[in-house]
């Protein structure tokens, strides 16, 4: 089994949480946010190109006023990025099977990347009611509502995790290694500009070229060769 981004070619049709609603948004809806209103992605765990559970996210901010006092220590007093854990869901053939803990871990491993080269203070989820107990388990704490009021449905609660509740979670050598392939890509995509800025200048330039290394994000594995 993989988790990935959701491709447009995926079958969603056959897809069956128990939840009327969360069915109807992934088979209708996640496309269209994904591919043509870009407001969110929606990663798919996909066993034998059968799709088996899914976990929708998107960038938001949070007011530092709606966290609880615990975690406004040293943060900010303007509004502070987050992702946004919209909806998560698992097929009721894969129920018990501990998939929405693994959806879950991968969102806060998307989480502790945005961190790094974006900046991201945490994840924010508006748990419906039967969902609270199980984000309690990974620690999130109940905040402020945020949206989504409505006297026609149960309220859902908003609740929030830290990035650093979420870096002790995944562990310090998983953030240890996601950080340094991260710096290890950033320097590539450095030597790349740079390489990029200095061929449109005269005289000896360098052309950039990748070798066929596993890692081909590292800048171990690019080479400059000069052209006269």
């Amino acid at each position: 089994m993989e988790i990935r981004a959701l491709r447009e070619g995926d079958d969603r049709s056959r897809f069956q949480s128990g939840a009327p609603e969360l069915d109807r948004f992934f088979r209708q809806f996640a496309g269209q946010n994904q591919f043509r209103h870009h407001i969110g992605v929606t990663y798919v765990a996909v066993d034998n190109r059968r799709i088996l559970g899914f976990a929708t996210i998107a960038p938001g901010h949070i007011e530092v006023e709606d966290l609880p006092v615990s975690a406004r220590k040293r943060l900010p007093q303007y509004p502070l990025p987050i992702i946004r854990l919209a909806r998560l869901a698992v097929d009721e053939s894969a129920r018990g099977q501990g998939l929405g803990s693994q959806l879950l871990r991968f969102v806060f491993k998307l989480a502790v990347r945005m961190a790094s080269e974006f900046g991201c203070v945490g994840v924010v989820v508006d748990a419906k009611p039967d969902a609270i107990d199980f984000y309690t388990r990974y620690g999130f704490i109940s905040i402020q509502a945020i949206e989504g009021q409505s006297d026609a449905r149960p309220q859902p609660a908003a609740m929030f995790l830290s990035i650093r509740a979420i870096n002790e979670s995944l562990g310090d050598n998983y953030v240890r290694t996601a950080n340094s392939r991260m710096r290890r890509s950033t320097s590539a995509r450095r030597l790349k500009t740079c390489c990029w800025i200095l061929s449109s200048m005269p005289g000896r330039v360098p052309s950039f070229d990748s070798s066929s290394t596993a890692d081909s994000s590292s800048a171990a594995s690019v080479e400059m060769r000069w052209k006269p």
